[in-house]
């Protein structure tokens, strides 16, 4: 549902739109803090970054985006968002796939508790 959104520990995310099989997110993170190293199994990813910079970790390998550079995520790749900085990140995500549910996510590792393995 557009104009869905949640605060998490590390910021908030705000659904901009969706529609089959795609939904658009505004993701806002904090100074000094990540997100969740995850995966999805029914989506792919592609993030925009509007402002700040953007560590970004997939698959273990770490790259640096800024504002106007893309990212992609495919479907089933690990991968975090951290933002290393002193201003605060924005980032619009577009999720790509047959289901876009915040419960497509498995934490690999988190750091404010939440369902990753122990």
């Amino acid at each position: 549902m557009a104009h869905e959104s949640e605060s998490r520990p590390w910021g908030s995310w705000h659904v901009l739109d969706e529609g089959h099989g795609y939904k658009v997110k505004r993701i806002e993170v904090l100074p000094h803090q990540r997100l969740s190293y995850q995966t999805h199994e029914h989506r792919s990813e592609h993030w925009v970054v509007v402002s700040g910079k953007a560590t970004c970790l997939i698959e273990g390998q770490t790259t640096i985006a800024g504002p106007g550079d893309c990212v992609d995520v495919a479907l089933g790749e690990a991968h975090r968002i951290s933002n290393l900085e002193d201003e605060a990140l924005v980032i619009v995500e577009i999720q790509r796939g047959e289901y876009t549910g915040e419960d497509d996510i498995c934490r690999l590792e988190d750091d404010y508790g939440r369902d990753a393995p122990q």
